[in-house]
């Protein structure tokens, strides 16, 4: 199903779709929310979200690490 619009999926008119999905993906994957509970949240707020995910992330040992 293709998006109608940015503004359709929760997104800021102009903002690219792929994008959005990558952020929504991200969330998801790592908060175990909804599409839905993502998409309720404003432009500011998810991508706050994705700014601590990736802060938990670059935290976090390299898998191959010895620490």
């Amino acid at each position: 199903m293709q998006p109608s619009s940015d503004a359709a999926l929760g997104g800021v008119a102009g903002y690219p779709v792929e994008r959005l999905y990558r952020e929504v993906a991200l969330i998801a994957y790592h908060f175990h929310w909804s599409r839905a509970e993502i998409l309720a949240l404003d432009h500011a707020e998810r991508l706050r979200w994705v700014q601590e995910i990736l802060a938990i992330l670059k935290r976090q040992p390299a898998p191959n690490s010895d620490e």
